[in-house]
């Protein structure tokens, strides 16, 4: 594994171009340039094309920060992903290089578990306002808890909602509980059937039937990171959830005639039924 000052030397002999830089808000040229480097050293080092590695910077409005920065790639194939937040754009693109090499390391070689608490990620699980300000519609993975878990675990979320392949009901699977792997499906609070191969709990609580404007207030009200519910218009799981800004974000299983997905950004405004 690289530490952040063998990251910073390695960057040395990286050239560059290659990772291509997204920005969000106020951020320099020198932090652009520092954050190509740096990430492009450590995919180099794992052999990823750093051309087919992408990086975006979110800056707020304010000069102390914070910054957010994600990175995206295919490792093995599949596309993978991480995202962290620092006081200074130069500090997150640190704290990304190294959570990114020991993410391609986990990815790469034997299972292993991620670690849970996770001592890099601040919790979202705070007060904040009421407004949604972005929809995600798309098809849900059908699979199993297992599945679910490695794709959450690869893109480096904390949550990820799919259908259940043995139930047939919305699901999430989520960091928490002593685990640290915890499964809630709509309607099915025992534990799967089929063997699942990773220390996993489930939710012994229903899943509320809510309409978006109403999730959304349990979840402030309530501090929480997110919440899973059942539409009470669709009767399918949505998933709301605080954004690393402080707004809320909304995913949703797509409807017929949409199944390729879409992503709708919408101008801030209090949490309403969006349907």
């Amino acid at each position: 594994m690289l530490s952040a000052m063998a990251v910073t030397e390695a960057t040395a002999g990286v050239p560059p171009a290659g990772v291509r830089i997204v920005r969000g808000g106020p951020v320099l040229d020198g932090e652009v340039d520092c954050a190509r480097e740096t990430i492009g050293a450590v995919a180099a080092t794992h052999h990823v094309d750093p051309a087919a590695t992408r990086v975006r910077l979110t800056a707020g409005n304010r000069a102390d920060g914070p910054v957010l920065v994600q990175v995206n790639l295919r490792v093995c194939g599949a596309p993978a992903r991480v995202q962290i937040a620092g006081p200074t754009a130069r500090e997150a693109v640190a704290a990304a290089a190294e959570r990114l090499d020991r993410q391609i390391g986990r990815l790469t070689t034997a299972w292993q578990p991620w670690p849970w608490p996770d001592p890099d990620k601040r919790s979202l699980g705070v007060p904040g306002p009421v407004v949604v300000t972005r929809l995600k519609t798309y098809r849900l993975h059908v699979g199993v808890p297992c599945q679910a878990a490695a794709f959450m675990n690869a893109m480096d979320y904390d949550v990820t909602l799919f259908t259940d392949g043995e139930t047939g009901e919305d699901a999430v699977i989520y960091r928490a509980g002593p685990t640290g792997l915890c499964l809630s499906r709509q309607y099915t609070m025992r534990p799967p059937s089929l063997p699942v191969t990773l220390p996993l709990t489930v939710n012994p609580r229903p899943v509320p039937v809510l309409a978006a404007v109403q999730a959304a207030h349990r979840l402030a009200d309530g501090w929480l990171p997110f919440i899973f519910y059942t539409d009470r218009h669709t009767r399918r799981g949505n998933l709301l959830y605080r954004r690393y800004d402080g707004d809320l974000g909304l995913i949703a299983p797509s409807r017929p005639g949409n199944d390729d997905g879409t992503l709708t950004v919408r101008p801030a405004h209090p949490a309403r039924d969006v349907r």
